[in-house]
């Protein structure tokens, strides 16, 4: 490393807000993009062959793997034609050193619930039932990222809603007398996927809008913006993490979020098989 390098990666440890400063005021960031270009998006799926559906989301540096297990439960009493779809992200230690060994932490456990209300709307509950009243699917989707280069809702959203595309439910009956459920491997029998919701997340630092931050500007942000739309481009949610920008009062930087969101869904939507 030359001595230019050296003083800047000192820099940028000592002084990380001064030196995104820096790059802001010359319209850059730190990995060279323009404040509204996002990074490349790949993603590959049917990898884990003991799942029932998998995904593995590259965003940039951020990775994603995801995968699927269905089995077989009870309905709720409430709600006796409907089965589960049951959400999950983890974020171990090995992804990053901000995250510490142990039970998942408050992160992972905001970034779940998050996930959960995206996809709740995502198949229909009413597909996954066997027999009303006495046999459901519950569908497990857990993610892990592998490796943590900011903006992981994004790319665990992609991972899920491709994971989910890519699963595939084994034929099953239950038997009223006997009160067993069977399932034939021969016949498979895919999701029905009512929509595929995608995100886009921006970060506000300084009144500047940056799209898709990655891991070093996420703490320096003063606000955190996501848009979820799905492929009619329809608006989804709308979340905003951390003070700074009141959403409410500030409808042009809202317009512009949701406006470039839709933009960029098309392509994302091309990205998931």
């Amino acid at each position: 490393m030359s001595d230019a390098a050296l003083k800047a990666s000192i820099f940028q440890r000592l002084h990380p807000r001064a030196y995104l400063e820096r790059f802001i005021a010359e319209n850059f960031r730190p990995d060279g993009r323009p404040f509204d270009t996002w990074r490349d998006v790949s993603v590959n799926v049917g990898s884990i062959s003991t799942a029932d559906g998998s995904a593995l989301v590259r965003l940039g540096e951020t990775t994603i793997v995801c995968g699927v297990k269905a089995e077989i439960s009870e309905p709720e009493l409430d709600t006796p034609e409907e089965g589960f779809l049951v959400p999950n992200i983890d974020l171990p230690a090995l992804c990053s050193p901000r995250f510490k060994p142990g039970p998942p932490g408050d992160e992972a456990q905001v970034l779940s619930d998050r996930l959960n209300e995206v996809l709740s709307s995502t198949i229909s509950l009413s597909s996954l039932v066997i027999h009303p009243s006495k046999a459901v699917w519950v569908i497990y989707i857990d993610a892990t990222c592998i490796n943590y280069d900011g903006n992981v809702f994004d790319a665990a959203l992609i991972a899920m809603v491709a994971a989910l595309r890519n699963t595939m439910l084994p034929k099953a009956t239950y038997n009223v007398e006997t009160g067993q459920t069977s399932c034939t491997r021969t016949i498979a029998i895919p999701l029905q996927i009512l929509k595929t919701p995608v995100s886009m997340t921006f970060g506000v630092f300084d009144a500047t809008l940056l799209a898709d931050p990655t891991a070093f500007e996420e703490p320096l942000l003063d606000t955190t913006i996501s848009i979820v739309v799905d492929q009619k481009d329809d608006l989804v949610s709308v979340t905003q993490l951390g003070p700074g920008v009141d959403v409410s009062g500030t409808e042009s930087t809202l317009s512009t979020c949701i406006s470039a969101a839709k933009a960029r869904r098309g392509y994302l939507a091309e990205q998931i098989p």
